[in-house]
Order: structure tokens, then C-alpha cells, then sequence
């Protein structure tokens, strides 16, 4: 953080906690964070032991007043850091334009490009065949309330004001006032939600966000690209236009459409949910059409705009605004066709996204036609048409999401109840698979109208119906249908089978080709899965039913099937090495059996935001993947704290995702592309077969989920009121390892400070290595982004590690001394054979600002855990009166940590 935001909020602290009564618990957080500095991270350290008692004496009061001001200063520190993310950023643009371009930047990349010899046509068509498409997800990982993170936000904008060197006094002093009244709010704000969300408030912040920071970047980082082009290749680049390219980024998401897992998604949730972004939409083309009416005032006076608007005028007459007047209509025809547009937007449903851009596009024919070339291409009217395709009239592509048991479910009762098959789900394999080919090339439905359904499969017969006729109002309404769980052919054709039961898809009869609304997603989840995704994509792309629904899902385009990747539960299954080796590996092997199909493959990205669950740089995590996976065309989810982190401010979203566009441009390129090396695959595969080991030992030795679950804070994290669906599948004595969701199972361990789910097991496996398999590692490290970004997560979440802290939620529960012996034996094999592959001395030499973020944190996050242990302790000895006075407490206490490490689950 720069010095001068440091003291300014210190400062501000201090004065808002002086101001609400709340200056003793300030000063005792300052002190034991001071006293735990002294600790040196060593655990056994008699600091320690200090620290625990100043905070045991204290009652539950006292000890909710220092959460409150520690988590505060982190809510503050975590905006400064942002802030200085943005400055530094500047900076280096600003030093870029007389030296070598921005890391990460377009810039760089268009300048790697030209020195790898890529002409400007060949730059034209990458960007042409770019599809990024970043989907907002509801995962419940965001612990802030939307308040507190408003909060945040105007203490972002105190601080900008207060860098003004040209203020005056009273300029100073009204800018250090109007901070203190926002910090003085924020701590006296409730930081747990006292009701949980429900889907439409997630809807309605993931709106947010898009009619926003999203919907004001997107613009900006097209004309950045077609900026960053004419720079670096001149008068060459002349045909990069930004009215030209294709909608490179799109956003998609899933909040009120993912219901595997939450019963409260239903069918009219989604229907409004689609309302809802659709509402969103006309708002912001109502404001976008205002303004361009406003500013495009050419006059048939004073210059010739040629036939076509005019026709379109007197076509759409009727859509004649209130504001048009008659003389307007005369001489400004743009004016006027822009206002039959908003009124089109308004009270016209068959209005699209489609003929909205055509609309636009006519309006640019017509400036040039009026000689305005610049004001064609450039400005306002140029935004907008990025806009039309980006957003359209429907905000983002929602995806539906269930799990394929409930699919299968549905479809046995349709079976039995058309007479068709009573005992559809216990048929082999080969079996459903022929049924299924039988009964999707038979056109006839197989729901009597008399038939009475369970409550989950007539739910989910309403859904698809949701679905059909949303498309058909706008066809980018809905665009994917994933499959969790996706573990044989019958999940994929199962669905179709449901898709043809409401007239989605539709199949080939004599004179007429099939027919296919939604693209049918598999979701591969498990190691097993992942394993086995090959061979099960190769028989489905050789299936001739569910090749003719690709050929009629992608309408004319090459045929291209996406595929879903899950890092979550990989991860919780076999452990942190064994998901990204088993994740590398499945890319590149489904990526060849799609070349054989020559089927075009889009890889989704199920990523979380911690390094347990996939999280990290995307950037260099689209630039380690391997050949095959390199298409330029991706999705990736964006998850909870990561969207607010990622897109709370407009700097932090264009620096997001233009280190996005920069990495998918090189990658797509081929010009930094590693060769497979199977003998290497197969030493990586081996580690992580070793690391697998390791880590299952751990997790399936009879003692440690009675140890987890009362050492760590799971229980209260289940009932965190965070998200609409629930963070666990179970709860109490119920809760067992494979109920657990992923999501809480990693927020368990960063509350701990052990982040187990980002290291455990690649020390052992390393261990385990030759020393000629230890040396084609660390030349691996040099050459290849996928083992170097590996470690690289692996020695962020080693250092976040605080074993001292663990071992003290470790000694909360029986067993924890050997549990917590055996974790830390661990972390020092990993910690030391990383520092060996990488040749490194520090496991944060790769990235030092990071590494003194995390040492300047690390006191004041002690401070935090200590309070949150004794409040376990006492949660663990108390009634179930004296529970409910801990309960909020130590759900504040969890929000506290969350700040303070930047993560949740």
C-alpha cells in the first residue's frame, strides 16, 4: 500500500473508533498484533501465549468490539491495496509510452506478436476468433454485505480526492471529514446479514455489477485493442476497426439459473431472473439512445445521409417517440430513428439484440454517407455498437445447470408412465443408450396429458419450458444447459430426450433437419470423471443423434461442443497436485479426440476463487494450458468475493480483462506454444498419483473429520447467511467429508491459516522423486508455464500458511496434536522442495509486493484467529443461551478472517 493511503486511513481509524467509543478496543488490537509480530511465526513462541490470555480475560463484548475494528482496518486496507494496484498500473502506462509496453498488457501482447513475426491480417483474424466469456456464478463465497462493500467503495474515492496535491484546506478538511463519517457508518454496520440472500437479491447484485463497472469497461477495453494495434503495427492496423470486430467478450452467468444444489432456484425464479436482466437492459439502451440522440443532431440541411434511414423511418412509423416532432422528423432523421428505437426497447417484445446492432450499423452507414467518418467510427455511436453485441437486449446468456441424477429421474417417470420402460435407471448402460437413440428419433412426446409427475421432474419440465419460450423471444437468452456429474453417454442424450419432450430440440423427419435450441454441456467434475472424459466425449461426438443436434445447435457455424471443467471437487477429491495434473492432462486428451471429430472445442473453466479451488491469475492460467486448450475461445466462472474484488472498481475490471485479452491472444497465436511430452506427462502423473496418496491418508484416517470438525469453524460457516444456497449439504452430526460442498471445506482451512487445499501432498511427492525426476522439474520450472504456475500457487499458499495459528486450532479438538504435528511436517516438505525446484530462497521471490502484503497482514489477521479460537472454546463449553449471544460473534469474527486473508471458500 502507498505510505501516504496508509496514513490516511490509519489516521481516519483512529479519529472514526476515538468518535463511536470504540478507541479501547483499537488499542488492544494494536497491542497484541504487536505482540504477536514478536512472534516470528514461530509456533510455541511464549508471544503466543500472551497474546491468548490478553484476549481470554476479555468477555464476549469486548472481544466483538476488537473483531469489529480489525476486520474495519481490513475492509479499509483491502481498498487501499486496490487503489495502489490501479496507481502503479498508471504509472507503468505512463512510462510505456516511451518504453517497453505494460507486462500483461495488449500492448505487450500485440508487441510479442510483431516480433514473433505475426502480421496484421493474422492479428485481425485472432481477434475476429476470440470468445471470451467470463460467467458470474452465486457461489455463496462474498461474506461482505452489498453496504459494507459500498462502504468501501467511497472510502476508495476519499482517498483519490485526498492525493490531490492542489486541494485547498478547506478542500482537505471536508474530504477528511466526509471519510471519517463513512468509517464511523462502517463500524457501526452490521457485517453478518441477519436474513439470508435469496436469488433474487443475488440477481439483482450480479445486475449490479454488469449495468455498471461491466457495462462501462467492455467499451474501453475494445478501444484499448484497436489503440494498442495502430500503435504497434502503424498505418498497417488500419483495418482493425472496433464497429468491426465481433463481440471478443461476452458475459454469461448463472445466478437464477443454477439449481444443482438449490432448491430455490425454480422455474419462475428463472423466468424472472431473465426479466429481471431483460428490464436492466432497457434501462441502460433507454440512457445509451438518450444520450446519442442528444449528441447526433446532423441535419439534412447541412449534409445527405442517403435512402436507408429514411426507409426504416417510415417502416418502424408507427414507434414514433412522444419527443419526436414533426420538423424534427423532417431534417434530424437520426434524431428521430433513434427514438423510434427507445420506443421500440420500451413497449415492443419482438424488439432483439440482433436488429438493435442493425439499427446501430444503419446509423453508421448513414453518418458516413453524411461524411462523418470519424464520428461513425469513433465516440459514442462506436460504444454503443460494442455494446449491442456484447449485451444485447438481454444483459448476459444465463446457463441452466442440474445434476444429471435429477435429469435421469425425470426420465424414468416419463418412460414408465408412456409405457414405454418401467425400470429405465436400472438398465445397463448399453441399454439406455439404445432406448434413448429409439425415442429421440420418435417424434411423438411421451408425457400423457393426464400424467402425474413428482414435484422435482415436473419442475424441471417447467424449467425447459421456461427455457423454449425464451428463446424464442431472444435466442441469446439461454444458451447452455450443464450437467453435473456428467458420467456416461445416456446424461447426454438424456437430456436431449428432455430438450424434445417441450419442442427444444427436434428431430430430423422427412424435409426437415433437426433442430436444436440449447447447447447440452457435460460438467466433469471428480478425478474418475476427468479420467474417463475422453473416451465418453469421443462416443458421444460418435453418435449420430447427438451429431445432428450439434450441427442444429451451432445454426449453419462449424460444429463446436463446450465442455465444463470442475476444479472444486477434483480438488477435494484427490488433492491439490492430483486436480491440476489430472485438469492438464484431461484438456489435452479431450482436445485430441475433438480434433479426430474435427469439432471445434470451447473449454469452460469451473474455477473458485481460492488456489484450493481452481483460483489464481486466469491469465497464466490460460497460458499453461496445454496446445489443444489454446482456442482463444474460453469461459471461466467468476465466483463471489472474486467479482467484487474483480469489478468493484471500473480500473481493477479493465485491468482484469485486458490481462484476460492479452493472454488469450497469445495463447491462440500458438507463438510461446509447448510441445506434449509424454515421458514428462506421465513423471507428473506419477507425482500426483503420490500426492494423492498423501493426501487421502490424511483426509480418510478415522481421526481427522472428528478432529476437522471441531477444530475449525465448518459448523459456523454452514450457517453463514451468505448466499441463497445452502454453503453445505448437510449440517451437524449429518455433515460427513463427501457431503461437505467444496466451498466451505476450503473456507475451513483459510480460517485456520493452514490453506491445506492449496499445498498438501506435493512435498511428498517431490520426496518420493529421483533425482533425475527432480531435475526435469526444475527445468520444467524454465520451460514449462503449467509446472512453473503450479508452484507458484503452491508457494503463495504456503506462505499464507501460519502454522503457529494452526496449531492452536488444532489443540481445540482431540487429537490435535498429532493432527497438527502431522500438517506441519507436511508444510515443511513442501515448502522445502518448492524453494528447491524453483531455486528460490523465498517462496514470495516471484512476486515480493505480494510476499510484504502477506507479512504486513499477518499480526493483525493473529489478532483475529486468537479471538475467533477463544470464542470456539468458549461455543464448545457454553449453554444454548450463551450460544446464541457467541453465535454472531463468531460469524462476525469469520467475516473478519475472510477480509483479512482475501478469501473465502
Amino acid at each position: 500500500m502507498h505510505d501516504h493511503d496508509r496514513r490516511i486511513l490509519e489516521d481516519a481509524l483512529r479519529t472514526a473508533c476515538d468518535g463511536v467509543g470504540l478507541g479501547p478496543a483499537l488499542d488492544q488490537t494494536e497491542r497484541i498484533a504487536s505482540i504477536c509480530r514478536g512472534s516470528n511465526n514461530e509456533p510455541g513462541h511464549p508471544a503466543w501465549d500472551q497474546a491468548g490470555e490478553l484476549i481470554r480475560a476479555m468477555d464476549t463484548g469486548e472481544i466483538a468490539a476488537m473483531v469489529r475494528v480489525g476486520t474495519a482496518r481490513f475492509h479499509l486496507l483491502n481498498k487501499a491495496e486496490q487503489l495502489n494496484i490501479i496507481r502503479v498500473n498508471r504509472e507503468r502506462e505512463i512510462r510505456s509510452q516511451d518504453g517497453p509496453p505494460r507486462p500483461e498488457s495488449i500492448d505487450e501482447a500485440m508487441h510479442r506478436l510483431r516480433e514473433a513475426g505475426v502480421t496484421p491480417g493474422r492479428v485481425r483474424d485472432l481477434l475476429a476468433g476470440l470468445d471470451i466469456q467470463p460467467t458470474l456464478t452465486a457461489h455463496p463465497t462474498e461474506a461482505r454485505r452489498r453496504t459494507v462493500l459500498e462502504k468501501q467503495n467511497e472510502t476508495a474515492a476519499s482517498v483519490v480526492r485526498l492525493r490531490d496535491p492542489g486541494l485547498t484546506e478547506r478542500e482537505r478538511a471536508e474530504a477528511m471529514a466526509r471519510l471519517d463519517r463513512v468509517i464511523s457508518v462502517l463500524l457501526m454496520t452490521d457485517d453478518v446479514r441477519i436474513k439470508r440472500l435469496d436469488v433474487p437479491d443475488e440477481v439483482r447484485n450480479g445486475i449490479y455489477f454488469l449495468s455498471t463497472t461491466i457495462w462501462r469497461t467492455v467499451p474501453r477495453l475494445v478501444r484499448d485493442i484497436v489503440w494498442a494495434a495502430r500503435r504497434i503495427y502503424g498505418e498497417e492496423a488500419a483495418g482493425i476497426v472496433a464497429n468491426d470486430l465481433p463481440a471478443l467478450l461476452r458475459y454469461r452467468t448463472w445466478i437464477g439459473g443454477d439449481r444443482d444444489g438449490n432448491p430455490n432456484v425454480t422455474a419462475q425464479v428463472t423466468k424472472r431472473t431473465m426479466a429481471m436482466m431483460r428490464d436492466a437492459a432497457r434501462d441502460l439502451w433507454d440512457a445509451e439512445l438518450g444520450q446519442l440522440r442528444h449528441v447526433l443532431s446532423v441535419s439534412t440541411r447541412r449534409a445527405e445521409m442517403g435512402p436507408e434511414i429514411h426507409e426504416a423511418i417510415d417502416r418502424d412509423g408507427a414507434w414514433i417517440g412522444e419527443d419526436t416532432h414533426l420538423e424534427q422528423r423532417r431534417y434530424e432523421p437520426i434524431r428521430v430513428r433513434l427514438s423510434q428505437m427507445r420506443a421500440r426497447i420500451a413497449r415492443d417484445d419482438a424488439y432483439d439484440g440482433r436488429t438493435l446492432l442493425e439499427d446501430l450499423l444503419s446509423i453508421r452507414r448513414a453518418l458516413h454517407h453524411a461524411g462523418l467518418p470519424k464520428v461513425a467510427e469513433e465516440g459514442m455511436l462506436s460504444d454503443a455498437i460494442v455494446r449491442a453485441r456484447v449485451f444485447g437486449l438481454h444483459l448476459a446468456t444465463m446457463d441452466i445447470r442440474q445434476h444429471s441424477g435429477v435429469h435421469a429421474g425425470a426420465i424414468a417417470e416419463l418412460l414408465a408412465a408412456a409405457g414405454v420402460e418401467a425400470e429405465y435407471e436400472r438398465l445397463e448402460e448399453p441399454a439406455k443408450v439404445a432406448l434413448l437413440r429409439r425415442e429421440l428419433a420418435n417424434a411423438r412426446p411421451l408425457t400423457p396429458a393426464d400424467a402425474e409427475l413428482s414435484e422435482p421432474s415436473a419442475e424441471l419440465l417447467e424449467t425447459l419450458r421456461v427455457v423454449r419460450e425464451a428463446v424464442g423471444k431472444e435466442p441469446e437468452s439461454v444458451r447452455s444447459w450443464v450437467i453435473s456429474m456428467t458420467h456416461r453417454v445416456s446424461d447426454m442424450l438424456g437430456l436431449l430426450l428432455l430438450m424434445k419432450e417441450v419442442g427444444l430440440y427436434r428431430p430430423a423427419r422427412p424435409g426437415h433437419a433437426a433442430s436444436s435450441a440449447v447447447h447440452v454441456v457435460p460438467l466433469f467434475e471428480t478425478v474418475d470423471d476427468l479420467e474417463h472424459a475422453p473416451a465418453l466425449m469421443d462416443e458421444t461426438l460418435t453418435d449420430p443423434v447427438y451429431r445432428a443436434h450439434l450441427d442444429a445447435v451451432n445454426a449453419g457455424e462449424p460444429p463446436e461442443q463446450e465442455v465444463m471443467l470442475g476444479y472444486s471437487d477434483s480438488n477435494k477429491d484427490g488433492g491439490f497436485l492430483m486436480a491440476n495434473v489430472a485438469l492438464h492432462t484431461a484438456q489435452r486428451r479431450v482436445a485430441e479426440v475433438f480434433e479426430k471429430h474435427a469439432v471445434r472445442l470451447r473449454y469452460f473453466h469451473g474455477r473458485g476463487g481460492t488456489i484450493g479451488r481452481g483460483g489464481g491469475r486466469a491469465g497464466r492460467a490460460i497460458l499453461a494450458a496445454p496446445p489443444g486448450a489454446r482456442t482463444g475461445r474460453i469461459r471461466f466462472t467468476e465466483q463471489g468475493e472474486v467479482i467484487t474484488f474483480r469489478y468493484a472498481l471500473p480500473d481493477m475490471a479493465r485491468r482484469h480483462l485486458e490481462q484476460i485479452v492479452h493472454a488469450s491472444l497469445l495463447a491462440a497465436s500458438g507463438i510461446d506454444t509447448t510441445d506434449p511430452d509424454r515421458g514428462f506427462e506421465d513423471l507428473t502423473m506419477r507425482l500426483a498419483g503420490t500426492a494423492r496418496v498423501a493426501y487421502r491418508d490424511l483426509i480418510d484416517d478415522p481421526g481427522f473429520w472428528p478432529w476437522f470438525t471441531q477444530a475449525s469453524p465448518v459448523e459456523h460457516i454452514g450457517g453463514m447467511p451468505i448466499a441463497s444456497r445452502p454453503v453445505s449439504r448437510a449440517t451437524g452430526a449429518d455433515l460427513t467429508f463427501d457431503r461437505i460442498r467444496a466451498i466451505p471445506w476450503v473456507f475451513s482451512w483459510v480460517q485456520m491459516r493452514a490453506l491445506v487445499p492449496g499445498w498438501y501432498g506435493v512435498g511428498s511427492a517431490v520426496a518420493q522423486a529421483s533425482e533425475d525426476e527432480r531435475a526435469a522439474l526444475r527445468e520444467a520450472v524454465r520451460t514449462r508455464p503449467f509446472v512453473a504456475t503450479i508452484l507458484e500457487n503452491a508457494s503463495q499458499e504456503l506462505a499464507r500458511a501460519r502454522m503457529a495459528i494452526l496449531q492452536r486450532y488444532a489443540a481445540g479438538a482431540p487429537g490435535g496434536s498429532e493432527m497438527y504435528e502431522r500438517l506441519r511436517t507436511e508444510h515443511e516438505r513442501t515448502r522445502a522442495a518448492v524453494l528447491n525446484l524453483t531455486g528460490r530462497e523465498d517462496l514470495m521471490a516471484h512476486a515480493p509486493v505480494v510476499g510484504r502484503s502477506i507479512e504486513d497482514r499477518n499480526p493483525w489477521t493473529d489478532v483475529l484467529n486468537l479471538a475467533q479460537i477463544e470464542l470456539l472454546t468458549r461455543w464448545r463449553e457454553a449453554g444454548e443461551e450463551e450460544r446464541t449471544r457467541l453465535r454472531p460473534v463468531i460469524q462476525a469474527s469469520i467475516n473478519g478472517i475472510a477480509a483479512a486473508m482475501q478469501s473465502t471458500g
